[in-house]
């Protein structure tokens, strides 16, 4: 089992002012003159870590993270105001444009993935490639999975607590009842309606159950990004005019890379054979034993190869 690359810190970071009164958190690592990589991170709402560098070979690439609006370092803390998917579309354009950066790799998990082929679809110009892990194609059928039940057949304990919350409601219902109480005057109640968002996605999240992720959720403050935002753009659809896989050819010579759990609970792994079906330029390789999570072990192995893989098919 391989392990991640060095820890290492960035060469620079700031924030971009990209309009509606946010600015985006950005950092730079790795080698200045290596193939940009763009890391989009999970959620939504989710920010980045520095975790997220070490998937990535600092002598080949130059590595870009950034938080999506609300989230991480980025401000205001947790506003979903002026916050969806053509807004996050246009912040990484900036971004891109901000950093003299003509095409980029992709690389995106879950909700990163979601994003990821919003993004390249809409500027198929600038993106060299992409590594997608955990897919999400955000389609009713997939929130369906997630807040109407679907999910419960597996973590039925998790789905109970977190039905519970709003008085048995599953799909659209549950998702307002807990974005109205993040987003209400109760303090009391919009963190306990963000610790259960946590707890109930952190559960599925690993292949192998790990109570210490549910009992040590982060304080408040940083849960609330995650839940609330997460809500947000649930409750919208993830503000998707149309489904992605109907605009796939515009992606037909970019290579990919997919990366799946095959017992990913919170993706379910039929959804990426479906993007790999529909997408010809793409490699699905699956992970036999590996949720949802790229701290599973097995995840950060395939992840790690798939850096490696694609760096040499775009050169």
């Amino acid at each position: 089992m391989r392990a991640l690359f060095p820890d290492i810190q960035p060469n620079q970071s700031g924030y971009l002012a990209v309009g509606d009164g946010h600015e985006v958190y950005y950092e730079e690592s790795g080698n200045p003159q290596g193939i940009p990589v763009l890391v989009v991170h999970g959620g939504p709402g989710g920010g980045t870590s520095p975790l997220m560098r070490r998937f990535f070979d600092p002598k080949l690439y130059r590595i870009v993270l950034f938080d999506q609006r609300g989230c991480g370092q980025s401000r205001p803390h947790a506003e979903i105001q002026c916050n969806t998917t053509p807004h996050l579309i246009s912040d990484m354009e900036q971004l891109r444009d901000h950093l003299n950066i003509d095409q980029w790799l992709l690389f995106g998990g879950s909700w990163g993935v979601t994003l990821s082929l919003a993004y390249a679809i809409a500027h198929p110009e600038h993106v060299l490639g992409m590594v997608l892990r955990g897919v999400f194609l955000a389609r009713p059928e997939d929130l369906a999975w997630l807040y109407s039940g679907g999910m419960a057949a597996m973590n039925p304990d998790g789905w109970q607590r977190f039905s519970e919350f709003a008085d048995g409601k599953a799909g659209q219902p549950l998702l307002q009842h807990y974005l109205n109480a993040m987003t209400g005057n109760d303090e009391l109640l919009e963190a306990r309606a963000a610790k259960e968002w946590m707890r109930y996605e952190t559960a599925a999240a690993t292949l192998l159950p790990n109570p210490k992720l549910s009992e040590t959720l982060k304080e408040h403050s940083e849960n609330l990004p995650m839940a609330k935002i997460s809500a947000h753009y649930m409750v919208n659809g993830c503000f998707l005019d149309s489904p992605l896989l109907e605009h796939l050819s515009v992606l037909q010579d970019v290579p990919c890379i997919i990366v799946q759990g095959r017992y990913d609970l919170v993706t379910p792994p039929a959804q990426a054979q479906l993007l790999a079906n529909a997408w010809p330029a793409a490699e699905l390789r699956w992970v036999p034993a590996a949720g949802h999570s790229s701290s599973d072990d097995n995840m950060r192995d395939a992840l790690l190869h798939a850096t490696e893989d694609i760096f040499r098919f775009i050169n």
